[in-house]
């Protein structure tokens, strides 16, 4: 059996948009994303997935669950076929039972992963804030105090253990194993980043997982990358991409550029809608993150040997993932010049002008491969189809398909029937589950439901939930009671909304569950949650006051009150709470 600890910590470090997004291709829409449902047959979406809640729910048939759920019910794995296909594409392996939750964290150790980079990150702002000559450097290359702190951006001084005086016990395994700290072969430690302007690197929540650090002078590297962690993979993040979200959605672009500065001095100019590559290629996981955020791409890159080579790897890697409805554009900007230092001289006019003039990736395609050969020659045409074929058969958007073959044939000087002889179209059909659900029944929601809906959407509300309020037996109280029992279990700690659903899959309470789950799908981030559920306390406790006090009311019709029941009458028709001896409750 799986540990349990070990499933949560894989749902925290997966994003499920990008696991449902590799089987069904999904679209924005507002907060969520939407899709035509796999587990059933219709023609507009219903099917909606939540990058907050971390879980699906179709309006049309019921399907909901987590990552590990879809991948379940659309591959039709089993549970720990599952885990362990997912575990990989994080780069983690599955415990054995007997290794139990503490070596696994002793392992991982995420929640103390975190903690450690945020004290670091708090260490190194504070620390600009006394260097002058960090925050002369940065006023140099034009960086107000406003776009520093937008970024977090900070300075580690000079000196091997700075963050000693940050940190209790400096030997402590969690800032090996964040990449601050570098352990010797004779177990002697330093910090890793010494005299260097820091830039944190955030995830999806928020969260600063990595650093890159950029030297103040000419000392090399220029740029010092935190190394890959439990917390940080350098081929699935994107520097400044928590940032520039709702500029992205505003501008209908991203622009992707290859260094922190260019981000951030773009951002200082009024381009607030770049992201920057972390040290590494454009990847796959990158470009599928980018096109949920915007159907128009632009790689902004130098105009040099190197900038055309990392073009190129981003264009490799975007031939399968662009859809008919999305655009991805190639900016190389003239000699010598990168995003930081164009945007300085010439200003966010010109630049977003070079914005607009960038090549499509077709175009692009086609000039690079035609610029490795002589196309005067049959035999130069003849290598150009040759290089052609593999990138061709990547493409996957229908029309793009079809309007790049009919180039690639009339610059080759054959017809489109040749071509496909030389280059036939490779098949793209997914499968997927048909199996049907009956459709969720839409009651009113009951006090009872309305605690469910707040408790899923914010799990911490249940910390300190007074039990003894749930004494009756309906339904949803009984899955109310058993929601918040896991809740206040110090043991398990499942604080999200998808922990709490992966932990009843199975039981009585998961249908339940599954309706609830799809009625919060659609609530604002915004919503006064913790208003709410004080409220919805309030009406649980009127109503217990209420009934006890019929109860005690029809007492004294028949046998009279004892003296006690009488006090304890006159308390609640004043306003009071009901005794401990008769206890609090609710019935349906």
């Amino acid at each position: 059996m799986i540990p349990q600890s070990f499933v949560q910590d894989l749902l925290n470090r997966l994003d499920i948009v990008d696991v449902v997004d590799r089987y069904v291709p999904l679209k924005k829409a507002g907060a969520n994303y939407v899709a035509c449902c796999p587990f059933h047959s219709e023609k507009s979406p219903s099917f909606s997935v939540s990058p907050t809640k971390q879980f699906y729910h179709c309006f049309g048939c019921g399907a909901h669950g987590s990552a590990i759920g879809f991948v379940m019910e659309h591959q039709g794995l089993g549970f720990v076929e599952t885990v362990e296909e997912l575990a990989r594409s994080v780069g983690l392996t599955v415990p054995k039972e007997e290794s139990g939750r503490q070596e696994y964290k002793a392992v991982v150790g995420l929640d103390a992963l975190t903690e450690a980079m945020q004290h670091a990150t708090h260490y190194y702002r504070d620390e600009l804030k006394r260097s002058e000559g960090a925050i002369a450097y940065l006023k140099k290359r034009g960086l107000s105090g406003e776009i520093a702190a937008r970024f977090g951006v900070g300075y580690a001084p000079g000196g091997w253990q700075n963050l000693a005086t940050v940190f209790s016990d400096y030997q402590a395994k969690p800032l090996v194993q964040a990449g601050l700290v570098i352990e010797g072969d004779e177990g002697k430690r330093y910090d890793r980043f010494r005299d260097r302007i820091m830039f944190p690197i955030l995830n999806q929540k928020g969260a600063v997982i990595g650093f890159g650090g950029r030297v103040l002078g000419t000392g090399e590297p220029k740029y010092l990358n935190s190394p890959e962690t439990p917390l940080f993979e350098k081929g699935r993040e994107l520097y400044g991409l928590f940032q520039a979200r709702q500029a992205i959605r505003a501008a209908g672009k991203v622009i992707v550029v290859e260094g922190y500065m260019d981000v951030v001095a773009l951002a200082q100019h009024g381009v607030e809608y770049a992201v920057a590559t972390l040290g590494t290629a454009t990847t796959p996981v990158h470009i599928q993150k980018l096109l949920r955020q915007s159907d128009n791409i632009v790689f902004c890159f130098d105009g040099d040997t190197a900038g055309r080579k990392a073009a190129w790897r981003a264009l490799e890697n975007s031939l399968a993932l662009v859809g008919d409805e999305k655009s991805i554009k190639f900016l190389f900007l003239p000699q010598g010049e990168d995003p930081d230092s164009y945007i300085r001289k010439e200003g966010k006019a010109a630049f977003e002008a070079l914005l607009e003039g960038a090549m499509p990736m077709s175009e692009f395609l086609l000039r690079e491969l035609a610029a490795g050969v002589d196309m005067q020659t049959m035999e130069g045409r003849a290598h150009f189809l040759k290089l052609a074929q593999p990138l061709a058969q990547q493409v996957a958007a229908p029309a793009l398909r079809l309007m790049l073959r009919q180039r690639l044939a009339e610059l080759a000087g054959v017809t489109r029937n040749e071509l496909e002889g030389l280059i036939p179209v490779k098949s793209t059909v997914k499968p997927a589950a048909t199996r049907m659900r009956s459709r969720p029944s839409r009651k009113p929601p009951s006090l009872a439901r309305k605690l469910l809906q707040l408790l899923l959407f914010q799990p911490e509300l249940g910390a300190e939930f007074d039990m003894s309020l749930l004494n009756n037996g309906s339904e949803e109280l009984k899955t109310l009671s058993a929601l918040l029992g896991l809740v206040a279990d110090s043991h398990l700690q499942p604080t999200t909304t998808v922990a709490l659903l992966e932990r009843f899959r199975g039981t009585s309470h998961e249908a339940l569950l599954s309706e609830v789950s799809g009625e919060i799908l659609q609530w604002d981030e915004e919503f006064e949650v913790a208003e709410e559920f004080t409220g919805a306390l309030d009406q649980l406790r009127d109503g217990g006051r209420n009934r006890r006090i019929d109860d005690l009311l029809a007492l004294s019709r028949t046998r009279g009150l004892s003296m006690e029941e009488k006090q304890e009458l006159q308390r609640l028709l004043q306003g009071g709470s009901a005794s401990t001896k008769s206890g609090q409750f609710v019935r349906k």
